[in-house]
């Protein structure tokens, strides 16, 4: 994906095509010398003028990669709260309710399943949409190597660091805790 195509963020800075310096249009603003994004879009240079064209996020389908947070577990299933869909953030306030069923968290045994094993209240965990579930939730899986957990605080209030699909480990403790953990997209 190159610079000019990816989705930026406000504050974020942009990357400014090689040559001549081109001018800013809408979205944009300089700050300490930096072209810097004003809202969330894909930047568009038509002309020699760069703009921002504002990218609106779509409800959830089968397919889309939701990022959530957990916000209620039992021992048949786990509620998210989703906040980001394909990679476009929803707008403040705006959310979508996801839930991951026992048999969905990974593709083999599915039966050995303890919710309680692989997520917490408070984590973020990226999932993919499997269907539209009841008129109030979507129904998501973790059951693929790069979806589950892929930020967690541990009991003492640190940043835990995975260790396996399985684990994560505390820095600042060194206690391991249970999850199923994303793989990182760059391993």
């Amino acid at each position: 994906m190159s610079a000019l195509n990816s989705i930026l963020i406000p504050g974020q800075p942009l990357v400014l095509p090689k040559g001549p310096t081109p001018k800013f249009g809408s979205g944009i603003y300089l700050k300490d010398g930096k072209a810097r994004a004003s809202l969330i879009g894909v930047p568009k240079n038509e002309g020699g003028t760069i703009s921002l064209s504002q990218q609106r996020p779509h409800p959830p389908a089968p397919s889309s990669v939701v990022l959530g947070t957990i916000t209620r577990l039992s021992p048949q299933q786990a509620l998210i709260s989703i906040t980001v869909i394909d990679g476009i953030p929803l707008p403040h306030g705006e959310e979508f309710t996801g839930v991951i069923r026992s048999q969905d968290v990974r593709a083999t045994e599915k039966d050995k399943v303890k919710l309680a094993e692989c997520f917490r209240g408070g984590d973020v965990v990226r999932a993919l949409v499997i269907s539209l579930g009841d008129a109030k939730s979507y129904f998501l899986t973790t059951a693929r190597n790069d979806l589950g957990v892929v930020f967690a605080t541990s009991e003492a209030g640190a940043t835990l660091e995975p260790i396996s699909w399985l684990e994560m480990r505390c820095p600042k403790t060194g206690r391991i805790e249970k999850r199923k953990c994303a793989k990182p997209p760059d391993l």
